[in-house]
C-alpha cells in the first residue's frame, strides 16, 4: 500500500505537468480550431529561460518561473502573430502543417544556438528540497511545492475563464467568431491573450520539469507535447477541465505502467488514447459537434 501512494504522487506530480501544457492546447482549439503542434515547444523555451535567469541572475525560484512564464507567453504570441494569425482564413491543412513547420523552426533555432546547442544541459537546483515521511512514504518539499503551485495555476485559469471579463470573451469567441465580432469584442486581442496564458503555462511546466528531471534538451518539448495533446484529447479537446484531469490522469497511469515495465509505460499512452476514443470519441469531458455540410 504504502508503494501505491508513492507512486501515486509521482503520478500526480508529472501529471500537474501535462495537465499544464494541455491546457494550452485546449484553449488554443477551442478559440481558433488550431492544434497547435508548436505548443510543447513554449515549455521547452519556458526551461531555457528559467536556465539562463538562474545563471545571471541567481537561484530565484520565483523570479525564474516568473521570467519563464512570460517568455514563453511572449513568443507564444508572436508565433501567433507571425505564423497563425496569416493562416486563419486558410483551410485548416494549411494551419496544421504551418504549426508543424514551427514546431521544427523552434526546435532548430534553438539547436542552432551556440549558447543552447544539441548538448543536454543540467538544469539548476530551484528549490532546497527536505523529505517529510509519512509511514512507509516518503514525500519531499518540492513535490509538495510544485503539485500546489500547478493546481493553483489551474484554478487561476478557471478563475480567469469563468469570472472575468477576459474570460467571457474567450468563451464567447470559441463559441461563435462572428457574433462576438458583432457584439464588439476584439477578436484578435482575445486570441493573443489565449495563446498568452496557454504558452506561459506551458513555460510554468517546463521550469517543474526541470526541477523534477534536470536535463536540459531542444527535444524535451516535442516528447512532453505529444504526451499532454493526448492528455487533452483524452480529456476532451476544447474542454478545460478535461485538459486538467485528462493530464493528472495520464501522468498517474504512465508511472504506475512505469513500475510494471518502462516500455509499458512509454506507450501506454496511446494506448489509453485508443481505448478512451472507442468508448468516447470525444473523450472524456468533450461533446460531440454536429457540423451542417
Amino acid at each position: 500500500m504504502s508503494q501505491f501512494f508513492q507512486l501515486l504522487i509521482y503520478g500526480i506530480q508529472i501529471g500537474a505537468v501535462y495537465a499544464l501544457v494541455a491546457l494550452g492546447y485546449t484553449m488554443v482549439y477551442g478559440i481558433v480550431d488550431l492544434i497547435n503542434f508548436a505548443h510543447g515547444d513554449f515549455l521547452m523555451l519556458g526551461a531555457y529561460t528559467a536556465f539562463f535567469t538562474c545563471l545571471f541572475m541567481g537561484n530565484h525560484f520565483v523570479l525564474c518561473l516568473l521570467m519563464a512564464m512570460l517568455v514563453a507567453g511572449v513568443i507564444g504570441v508572436l508565433t501567433d502573430r507571425i505564423a497563425y494569425k496569416p493562416m486563419r482564413s486558410q483551410p485548416k491543412l494549411s494551419a496544421l502543417i504551418t504549426a508543424l513547420g514551427v514546431s521544427t523552426f523552434i526546435q532548430n533555432f534553438c539547436r542552432a544556438l551556440p549558447f543552447i546547442g544539441p548538448i543536454p544541459k543540467a538544469f539548476p537546483t530551484l528549490i532546497e528540497s527536505k523529505n517529510i515521511t509519512i509511514g512507509n512514504v516518503t514525500v519531499t518539499t518540492t513535490q509538495i511545492l510544485l503539485i500546489v503551485l500547478a493546481f493553483a495555476l489551474m484554478l487561476g485559469l478557471n478563475f480567469i475563464v469563468n469570472k472575468t471579463k477576459v474570460g467571457r470573451g474567450m468563451r464567447s469567441v470559441s463559441m461563435d467568431r462572428d457574433a462576438s465580432a458583432l457584439m464588439g469584442i476584439n477578436i484578435n486581442r482575445t486570441i493573443a491573450v489565449t495563446f498568452f496564458i496557454g504558452a506561459a503555462l506551458a513555460g510554468a511546466g517546463g521550469v517543474f520539469y526541470g526541477i523534477m528531471y534536470p536535463s536540459l534538451e531542444v527535444s524535451i518539448g516535442s516528447f512532453l507535447g505529444n504526451k499532454a495533446f493526448i492528455a487533452a484529447v483524452v480529456g476532451g479537446i476544447g474542454s478545460i477541465k478535461g485538459a486538467m484531469w485528462g493530464g493528472i490522469m495520464m501522468g498517474i497511469i504512465e508511472v504506475f505502467a512505469t513500475n510494471i515495465n518502462a516500455d509499458l509505460g512509454f506507450g501506454v499512452a496511446y494506448l489509453v488514447l485508443i481505448l478512451i476514443l472507442l468508448v468516447k470519441p470525444a473523450g472524456l469531458f468533450g461533446k460531440l459537434v454536429t457540423e451542417k455540410v
